[in-house]
This record gives C-alpha cells, sequence and structure tokens, in this order.
C-alpha cells in the first residue's frame, strides 16, 4: 500500500493530479484511522498503463475510455495520422534550421520561396549579406546558400573561356534588328554578358550601344575584345544592376535583352525597363517558352525547377500587350543558336571528370545538357519585337 506523497514519486505526478485522477475514477482510495488516504498496487498500475495511453497521443478522456472498455480502434487511427503529419513538421522545421546552420543542403527551401515569392526570397537574400549579383546566381544557379561559393567557383570554371552562357547567334539577332520599323541610334543592351549581341548590334547601326551587365568579368571579357579595335569604338560598357538602371528616361531608341529578362521576371522587366525607351521606341527581348502545350514530364519537372515562370507564347504575347508595348514581330531561335551554346559546353564537360567537382555545378549543367538533348523542340526562346505605346 501506498500514501499518496509515495505513489506520487513514483509516477513522477502531483499530488494534485492523483486527486483529480481519483476524482475521475482511474483510481480509488482507502481511508486510514488516521485519515491519510492509502493505494494499492492495482492503483500503481493503472497509473502506469495511462501514462503509455497518454505517451500515444491520447486526451485524458480517450484514455480513460481505454481502460474501461475494448480500445477504439479508429480513435486510434486518427491519433496515429495526427501524430505522424506532427512528425514531420517537426522533421521539416529541424531539416530547416540544419540547413540554415550549414549543416545541410538548403536547394529545396530556396526552390520552393523562389517559386511561391520570388520577391521576398531576393530581399531576404539581400539582407543576408549576399550582394545583388550573388543573390541572383543563387536563385538561378547554385540554388543553395551554403554551397554558393564551391558551386560559382566550379560553375565559372567549366564555363570558363565560352563565348556564350545561352542560346544565340548572329544571324537571329540581326534578323530582330531587320524586323525594326527604324534602325535606332542608340541602343541599351541590358545583361550583355561577354557581349555577342552588343558587338554585332554596333556592326550594324550607326550610333551608341551601351553594353550593361553586373558581372565585372563578363564585361572585362568583352572590353578585351573592344581593345584596338576602332569598329567598336561606340560601345561603351556599364556595371550596374539590370532591376535599377543608371539611366534617365526616355534615354535610349531601343532596349535589347537576349536571354536575360528572366532574371528579374519577364513582366517586371518589361514594366521597370519602359520608362527608358523614348516613346515609340523599341524593346528586343527573347524569353524561354513552351511550344508545346503538353510538354514531357521531363521536360516539364526540370523547368518547373530551374525558371517556374516559364508561359506559353501566347501568354507572353497577351503579357506583352497588357503592358504599353504592341508587339510588332516574334519568332522562334534557331536551331543553330542553340548549337552555338550547347556544342562548345558539351565538349567542355566531356573533358571534365566528375572527381573533380564538390558542388552540384558539373552535375546541373549535365542534367540541362540532357533535357536539351532529349526535349529540345517542346520549348525553345522565342524573340518578341515591341514597340512602346504612345501615352
Amino acid at each position: 500500500m501506498y500514501r499518496i506523497s509515495e505513489l506520487a514519486a513514483k509516477v513522477g505526478l502531483s499530488r494534485s493530479t492523483l486527486l483529480y485522477y481519483e476524482k475521475q475514477g482511474l483510481i480509488e482510495s482507502r481511508r486510514q484511522p488516521n485519515g491519510y488516504r492509502m493505494y494499492s498496487d492495482h492503483d500503481l498500475q493503472q497509473l502506469k498503463v495511462l501514462q503509455q495511453l497518454q505517451a500515444g497521443g491520447l486526451s485524458l478522456k480517450e484514455c480513460l475510455a481505454c481502460l474501461k472498455t475494448r480500445i477504439d480502434r479508429s480513435l486510434l487511427l486518427e491519433r496515429l495520422r495526427t501524430l505522424e503529419r506532427e512528425i514531420a513538421e517537426k522533421q521539416q522545421s529541424r531539416d530547416l534550421l540544419a540547413a540554415m546552420l550549414g549543416m545541410a543542403p538548403m536547394r529545396e527551401w530556396h526552390q520552393t520561396l523562389e517559386t511561391q515569392a520570388p520577391g521576398a526570397h531576393l530581399a531576404w537574400l539581400l539582407k543576408q549579406g549576399f550582394s545583388e549579383k550573388q543573390a541572383l546566381r543563387l536563385r538561378w544557379l547554385s540554388k543553395d546558400m551554403n554551397e554558393h561559393n564551391r558551386y560559382m567557383a566550379e560553375f565559372e570554371r567549366i564555363v570558363h573561356g565560352l563565348d556564350r552562357l545561352g542560346p544565340g547567334s548572329a544571324d537571329d539577332t540581326v534578323q530582330a534588328l531587320h524586323l525594326l520599323p527604324t534602325v535606332p541610334r542608340t541602343v541599351l543592351d541590358i545583361g550583355c554578358g561577354r557581349g555577342a549581341s552588343a558587338l554585332l548590334l554596333a556592326e550594324h547601326i550607326q550610333g551608341c550601344v551601351t553594353a550593361l551587365d553586373n558581372d565585372e568579368y563578363s564585361l572585362a571579357c568583352l572590353r578585351k575584345k573592344l581593345r584596338d579595335n576602332p569598329r567598336y569604338q561606340q560601345i561603351r560598357l556599364i556595371c550596374a544592376s539590370m532591376t535599377e538602371l543608371p539611366f534617365a528616361e526616355r534615354q535610349f531608341d531601343a532596349l535589347w535583352a537576349e536571354g536575360s529578362a528572366y532574371i528579374m521576371g519577364f513582366e517586371k522587366a518589361l514594366e521597370r525597363w519602359k520608362p527608358f525607351i523614348r516613346q515609340q521606341g523599341f524593346l528586343v527581348v527573347s524569353d524561354l517558352v513552351w511550344f508545346s502545350g503538353e510538354p514531357s514530364q521531363a521536360a516539364l519537372e526540370f523547368w518547373r525547377e530551374n525558371y517556374p515562370d516559364m508561359q506559353t507564347t501566347s501568354a507572353r504575347s497577351a503579357a506583352i500587350e497588357q503592358r504599353g508595348y504592341r508587339l510588332l514581330h516574334s519568332f522562334p531561335l534557331s536551331r543553330q543558336a542553340w548549337t552555338h551554346y550547347l556544342a562548345p559546353l558539351e565538349q567542355r564537360i566531356e573533358e571534365l571528370s566528375p572527381k573533380e567537382f564538390s558542388s552540384n555545378a558539373l552535375v546541373d549543367l549535365q542534367k540541362e545538357l540532357y533535357i536539351h538533348r532529349h526535349h529540345l523542340g517542346e520549348y525553345g526562346y522565342q524573340f518578341f519585337i515591341l514597340q512602346k505605346n504612345s501615352i
């Protein structure tokens, strides 16, 4: 027999809790002549069973019901499902905390946030101390703040010396230029990279080409090409952000953006860049779009991860009209434009050993090449030649 204090010590409960359980009929005391409550070993075992049931997530009322009659399996199944959901949520919380401490990958977290709240994602990265250039590269390339520096170092090693970091061709650029109703005299090439388009534009217009990029290394590569070549003296280089253009309003006859609008979002780019185009001026922009209404699952999953905002050509055309532009012409980038990008990249990757890389940089590029090799045609780049509407 146990006094209430002894029973409380054995089960780790308070005296008031035991009195409450007695009131609920779970245990039953026997009063001694001196007034003390005494409890039996049966009461102790009842409390032990109760604690085991409570450990399964059952409420006190449900525990008492289980003790008085046969177990309600449907009740236990529901409690099991609830517990499994809670465990999954706790595991997600644990994984995120570990990732933010640098103990696990953050790629999935970044991708989810980029899909659901891209603007807030970019703002958060900037608050973590990343420059805009680093933050944009993290969003579109490394996708993991914990391995970003290593990833970018290996990515730069892979693409070092390549003229193009995306599809394009001289014929497509010149075709787009010739589709303009008038030849512009002042052109801003946004996201110029290593200057493939800027050089062509300079050869075909009698005016000034401003080449803008936020990557000083790419501009250095372009600067090297310009040196001692009188044909390109009208090109000036600006290292700045495409999201905050450092120019006066209506400064340019045309803005040129091959494969770069996606970085800040296609529709956002249309709105943010429009003030810098003179009235009745032009915007020539290319973007990755779906050509197929029913793309393969592999292509769909790849681009959901790498370009969540990818749309069909008709959807992009509708967005253009809604944002104060007139769509003059539209045409897909040629296969040759893709070959200019893919062939040198494939050759470079074939020369490299996976053992030399510790980040996902090489694996990501190999996966991209695989998707292009098997599914190009379900999607591709589309040139859009636009004219700014009059106010």
